[in-house]
C-alpha cells in the first residue's frame, strides 16, 4: 500500500523501515515536531514513569541524568523502554503498550514509598496518570519534558493526496489525528484528506476522524505499532 506517516521526524523514519520492509511504499509528512523543554528536576525520587521515548530522550543531556538513571523506571511500552534504556537506565519494566496496565504494574509492585515517582511527559496527554496513582495511594509528580508542536502539511503531502495516490494514513495518536483534519482544512483538501484509509492505534484517536466526516477508520486490535502494522497488511490484501 502507498502509507503516509505524520509522526515527528525521526519516529516517521523509524516507522518507515518496518512498513517498507513489509512491502509498503511510505511517503513521510511530519505535522508534528518536538521540542524539548528544560524541566527543573531534582535528583530524589522513588522512581520514574515514561509514556513515550521523547521523555526518555529528553534527560539524556538533564544535569540530574545520572541520578535519575539509577532509579527503577515504568515505561508503557516497548519503544519507551528501548529509549529509556537508551539513555541508561537499567531497571526498566515495560507494561507491553497500555497505561492500564503500566498502572497496574506500578500500583502490584508499589516503588518506594518514601519519595514521591517522577512522570516524565509530554504537554499533551492521555488520561490523568497522577490521579489514577493518587486512588492507589502512590504519590508522583507531573514533569512535562517535551512538547509537539504542530506543522502544516507539506508539499508532497498535497500532491500525493491531489493525485490519488495515498491508499492510507498511519495514526499512533490523537494528536496526530487533529492535526491531519486541521491540516487538510487550512490546505483546501478536506475531502480528499479524509476519503483515504485511515488506520488508528486505538478508537480515541479515530474520534477526531469520524467526526470530520472520515468513513474508512480501521482500529488495531491491541494499542502497539505491531497491531497498527498488521492493519495495513491486511488491507493490502
Amino acid at each position: 500500500m502507498r502509507l503516509v506517516l505524520t509522526r515527528p521526524q525521526d519516529d516517521s523514519e523509524r516507522s518507515a523501515l518496518a512498513l517498507r520492509a513489509r512491502g509498503h511504499e511510505v511517503l513521510i509528512a511530519p505535522l508534528m515536531r518536538v521540542e524539548m523543554i528544560a524541566a527543573d528536576l531534582r535528583p530524589h525520587w522513588g522512581a520514574v514513569i515514561v509514556t513515550s521515548a521523547n521523555a526518555a530522550a529528553a534527560i539524556a543531556t538533564h544535569k540530574v541524568r545520572d541520578a535519575l538513571i539509577k532509579l527503577p523506571v515504568y515505561a508503557v511500552g516497548k519503544r519507551s523502554a528501548d529509549a529509556a534504556r537508551a539513555v541508561g537506565f537499567t531497571d526498566v519494566t515495560s507494561a507491553g503498550g497500555d497505561l492500564r496496565d503500566l498502572l497496574r504494574i506500578i500500583s502490584a509492585r508499589r516503588p518506594d514509598s518514601k519519595a514521591p515517582l517522577l512522570y516524565l511527559a509530554g504537554e499533551d496527554r492521555a488520561g490523568d496518570l497522577i490521579g489514577d496513582l493518587a486512588v492507589h495511594g502512590i504519590a508522583a509528580e507531573l514533569a512535562v519534558v517535551y512538547r509537539a508542536v504542530t506543522a502544516p502539511f507539506p508539499d508532497d503531502l498535497i500532491a500525493a493526496l491531489k493525485a490519488g495516490a495515498v491508499d492510507g494514513v498511519l495514526h499512533f495518536s490523537r494528536r496526530s489525528a487533529d492535526n491531519f483534519v486541521d491540516g487538510a482544512k487550512k490546505a483546501g483538501i478536506e475531502a480528499l484528506g479524509l476519503a483515504v484509509r485511515h488506520f488508528c492505534l486505538s478508537a480515541q484517536i479515530g474520534e477526531p476522524l469520524i467526526a470530520a466526516g472520515a468513513a474508512k477508520v480501521i482500529v488495531a486490535k491491541r494499542p502497539d505499532e505491531a497491531a497498527l502494522m498488521a492493519l495495513a497488511d491486511a488491507a493490502k490484501t
